[in-house]
């Protein structure tokens, strides 16, 4: 084995990164001093995924909403029982996440990090589905659906979604519903598995106080080569305009939350550039920073308030947009004041000035990303699976210039392509 190794002079990391025989892509960010290790292996599977084919097919498969969630649930579970409890003994904390694009697997620990690695591996390369497990599940996960249809803070943003996007499985709710988990079989699982837990279709990212080349070569005795398997995803048209404007719904709270989003027009399998990302980072920043006037305006006005405001890029194959959210006794005035905000920086540029405040705040935020175990293994995850690498980011956000954050924003944050998501108390 050779692994690559990569190193960032400017920020003083360094990763290890090898495509293994098997397919397995993995990446090792050693940290020298660290008392914790953390691994995090993923599939490039998620919630959007609900219609597919492999090579050898003529038609497309179309699963229920839901199963890459279900099938995470039950990626757990093990002729010999829960893996959680395997990893007890190790005294690794176990974890695992779907979302709109993957599904992963996760463990942190301060010692025992062989031992947890190799029950990570075991237990995802092994899958145990039987009719009365598959059964057993549909209760627990029915209960949790419920639980996140009684969240005002879920519901904001997938009604959000819902308007602003007409065709795209985004705009549906990660767990599915009551409804399509009913659909699903040991047999759907199984060729959901068979189709995305490939290797080939996977990677394995850690990070801590290791030695590369001995983590490679216990990976190596754990992997076999694997086949590689092509799936073609698909994913249907999805227009240039929104489905609404506006949508709102009542909840038994004290007061409004709202997510204000920006859907922007990108290709079926398109994912952000570095590029982009660096720019459209700066431009949250731009807008929502504790400096920034916009934020203060809402702020005196009694409009926001610091818990809750948030700015956040959600992007995925075939999707992206900007979302405002918070908490606020009116949101729609928020709404009106954003908007202005946004329409004055299409008309009049970006300040300069107050540019390059939020640039030195985005690398500020980027560079504490590298003291966190997790959050370099989550990150690295992350821009794998987006075809975009770590360390090149950073790059391009010291050399962000005026000229191309305005190049940027013609594209984003478009009035006639948002809505307002509002989840109200009832009226008394």
């Amino acid at each position: 084995m050779n692994p690559k190794h990569v190193v960032s002079k400017s920020l003083g990391e360094e990763y290890y990164y090898l495509k293994h025989p098997s397919g397995l892509g993995i990446y090792i960010h050693p940290k020298k001093g660290y008392s914790s290790n953390y691994a995090i292996l993923g599939t490039n599977f998620g919630s959007i995924n609900n219609k597919f084919r492999l090579k050898n097919e003529t038609s497309f498969t179309e699963v229920p909403d839901g199963i890459a969630h279900y099938l995470e649930h039950k990626i757990f579970e093990t002729p010999e029982g829960d893996a959680f409890s395997l990893f007890a003994k190790t005294g690794a904390s176990a974890n695992a996440y779907t979302s709109f694009e993957k599904t992963a697997f996760l463990f942190s620990c301060t010692g025992n990090f062989e031992q947890s690695l190799n029950i990570l591996l075991d237990f995802v390369s092994s899958p145990y589905f039987t009719p009365e497990n598959v059964e057993k599940e549909r209760g627990i996960i029915g209960q949790e659906i419920k639980m996140y249809e009684d969240s005002p803070e879920w519901k904001v943003l997938i009604n959000l979604l819902g308007a602003l996007y007409k065709n795209h499985p985004v705009n549906r709710d990660i767990a599915g519903s009551v409804e399509s988990i009913s659909k699903i079989t040991p047999e759907l699982l199984y060729k959901c598995y068979n189709s995305f837990y490939n290797l080939h279709n996977m990677t394995l990212c850690m990070v801590g106080d290791m030695d590369p080349d001995r983590i490679f070569t216990i990976v190596d005795k754990k992997l076999n080569y694997s086949m590689p398997v092509e799936v073609e995803r698909y994913f249907p048209d999805e227009p240039q305009g929104i489905a609404k404007s506006y949508v709102s719904q009542n909840f038994d709270i004290q007061s409004s939350v709202f997510n204000l989003g920006f859907k922007e027009n990108v290709l079926p399998m398109q994912r952000a550039t570095n590029e982009e990302l660096v720019y459209t980072d700066i431009m949250l920043s731009y807008f929502t920073s504790p400096s920034s006037d916009m934020y203060n305006r809402l702020l005196k006005e009694g409009l926001i308030n610091t818990a809750t405001f948030a700015s956040e890029y959600l992007e995925g194959p075939g999707y992206a947009s900007i979302i405002f959210s918070g908490e606020s006794k009116n949101p729609e005035k928020v709404s009106e004041i954003i908007r202005d905000y946004i329409r004055k920086a299409h008309e009049n540029g970006l300040d300069k000035e107050t540019f390059e405040r939020a640039k030195k705040a985005v690398y500020g935020r980027s560079l504490s990303v590298f003291n966190s175990v997790p959050a370099i293994a989550n990150l690295t995850l992350e821009f794998d699976f987006s075809g975009k690498e770590i360390f090149e980011y950073m790059d391009i956000l010291q050399d962000a210039t005026l000229e191309k954050a305005n190049e940027r924003l013609k594209k984003e944050l478009i009035s006639d392509y948002s809505a307002l998501s509002v989840v109200k108390p009832y009226e008394k």
